[in-house]
Order: C-alpha cells, then sequence, then structure tokens
C-alpha cells in the first residue's frame, strides 16, 4: 500500500511528517541525541529490524539530518552523526517529551526529563515566542498565510476562511 507524499504540501507540519514517515524515525533520532551513533547500537536499543533500520538511517542521511563517518575501513563502518539540520529537531524532540510528561507519566512520574547544561536545573521545552518571549498556546496563537503559501490555494476562500489576516 502506498502512502500519501505530504512533501509538497503548503503546510510545514505536513512535510515534517512526511519526511519522517513513521514512528521509528523520530525514534532514531532520539537516541543519536542519547549519544548513539553505530548501527548496532541503534538496532540493539531500538529493537527494530535491521533492514527498517537501514531504511531509516539512509533516510535521514539522504534528507540532511545525519551523515555517515566511516571509523574503520576493513571491513568500513559508519557512525552516523547528526547534522545541523539534525541537531534542529532537537526542539521537536523536548516538546514531544514534555507533552508526554505531562499527559502520559505514570504514577511513578516522567521516565525522561532534560537537564539544562547551563543553568544546571531540570527543565522542559515550551514553546514561546520568540520576539517577545510570552508562552505561544492555542488560545493566543493564530495560523496566517505565509510567503511560501501558493497563490493559486491563497486566493481560495476555503483556505482563506482558515487563516487570519
Amino acid at each position: 500500500m502506498r502512502r500519501t507524499s505530504f512533501a509538497n504540501w503548503p503546510c510545514s507540519i505536513a512535510r515534517t511528517m512526511d519526511l519522517l514517515g513513521d514512528w521509528w524515525t523520530p525514534l532514531v533520532l532520539r537516541e543519536a541525541f542519547y549519544g548513539i551513533k553505530r548501527f548496532d547500537a541503534f538496532q540493539q536499543e531500538l529493537g527494530i529490524a535491521r533492514n527498517t533500520l537501514t531504511d531509516r538511517l539512509r533516510r535521514l542521511v539522504d534528507e540532511g539530518l545525519m551523515e555517515k563517518r566511516a571509523y574503520q575501513t576493513d571491513p568500513v563502518r559508519h557512525d552516523y552523526v547528526l547534522t545541523e539540520m539534525g541537531r534542529d529537531f532537537f526542539g521537536v524532540l523536548a516538546a514531544m517529551n514534555s507533552w508526554g510528561n505531562r499527559w502520559l507519566s505514570g504514577e511513578q512520574g516522567p521516565p525522561v526529563v532534560f537537564r539544562h547544561d547551563r543553568c544546571g536545573h531540570e527543565s522542559e521545552a515550551a514553546v514561546v515566542c520568540a520576539e517577545c518571549g510570552e508562552p505561544m498556546t492555542a488560545e493566543n496563537t493564530r495560523p496566517r498565510l505565509g510567503p511560501g503559501y501558493p497563490p493559486h490555494l491563497a486566493e481560495r476562500p476555503d483556505i482563506r476562511s482558515r487563516f487570519t489576516d
């Protein structure tokens, strides 16, 4: 069964989901943030099938989130390391972790918390306005058409009604 591609949709959320593809890809990225670099370590930590892991790592390399670096020549073996684009995905994972800690933690509490090295405190991701620093919530934030939205779609009344001017 073929899945629908969202790669060309005029929506960064849809494009990101197209890149991620499935639930394994964010988990591979999570392990990379936890310091995993080698294929066998990813496979062991995730319990993922080798062919699935091969596909996910290849996609992450092809899309620019990770790069392969040879650490052995005979036979050739590679580390998989996050690129700048991949490291920038940390905020997405941190936001998912914060949401999961709030809504999905059991009585024992959150399974993973983050410590901010600069201040030394345990903290969580917070979505704030890059201009004023105030929290952004569903109640105080509205979507607007950006400069990259296709003009032929932006003219449609059903599309315009979803966005604020």
